[in-house]
């Protein structure tokens, strides 16, 4: 059963992933990111320049690529669609959905921006998971 753990009323949603990201990596925690395709472009991105000198090693996952032994090695996988089988056991879900198949991890983590639609969804979410009977923990934002 997956430990859930909402960051609602995050203002820079990517730069808090980021961060996120960057700690889990030294961490040696592997990580799978979903979202939409132009998040991630922006979030593939961000993980070269978020802060000045850093970077967190990840590759962009299309839809029906194989799991290669380079993939493997690979601590942050960004997907746009459902990762392929054996994922890390963490995701960090940045869309507007319920995973597929959240049993699958660990922990999951949503980033939730103080977008009124983005909210609104996030509880949908919320109440999904919380019907499956998993635990919850809310972490609001400083103001948020």
């Amino acid at each position: 059963m997956a430990q859930v753990e909402f960051h609602t009323g995050v203002e820079a949603p990517l730069h808090f992933a980021c961060r996120l990201l960057r700690k889990a990596w030294r961490q040696g925690v592997a990580v799978v990111v979903t979202a939409p395709p132009p998040l991630l472009g922006t979030l593939d991105r961000e993980l070269w320049t978020f802060e000045a000198q850093e970077f967190v090693p990840h590759l962009r996952l299309r839809p029906g690529q194989p799991l290669d032994a380079g993939l493997r090695r690979t601590p942050v996988w960004l997907c746009e669609a459902e990762p392929p089988e054996p994922a890390p056991p963490v995701l960090v879900n940045l869309g507007a959905d319920l995973p597929g198949d959240p049993a699958r991890f660990e922990r999951i983590i949503e980033i939730v921006s103080p977008d009124a639609d983005e909210r609104q969804r996030a509880r949908q979410r919320w109440r999904g998971y919380e019907a499956r009977g998993w635990p919850l923990k809310h972490h609001a934002a400083r103001g948020g």
